[in-house]
């Protein structure tokens, strides 16, 4: 195999995928983050709304809501690595740079 077609297959099954991963990682953990700030400043809101007398908030109804929105997220999660693993025929190259997206994020 000369260095050509070396550098062809690498790129091909190991950097491409490694970069759609990463982007995709660092994406995900860059939305999260934006969301749990929303979600934080949204139930800070609801406190003070609760405390000034204008709503009442469940405390079963806040939890239950909470652990719907990760089963949630844990079940996107799997799918998203799930399709990256059909990227390459190993899928490891996507994955593992889905991995460091996350980290980097």
């Amino acid at each position: 195999m000369n260095n050509e077609n070396l550098q062809g297959f690498l790129l091909g099954n190991v950097g491409a995928p490694f970069l759609i991963g990463l982007a995709v990682g660092y994406f995900a953990k860059k939305a999260l983050k934006i969301a749990l700030f929303m979600a934080g400043l949204a139930i800070v809101i609801m406190f003070a709304s609760e405390y000034y007398g204008f709503t009442t908030i469940s405390d079963e109804g806040l939890k239950s809501t909470t652990t719907a929105v990760v089963n949630s997220m844990q079940s996107f999660a799997g799918f998203l690595t799930d399709r990256l693993s059909h990227i390459t025929s190993r899928g490891l190259s996507a994955v593992a740079g889905f991995a460091a997206g996350l980290k980097f994020g």
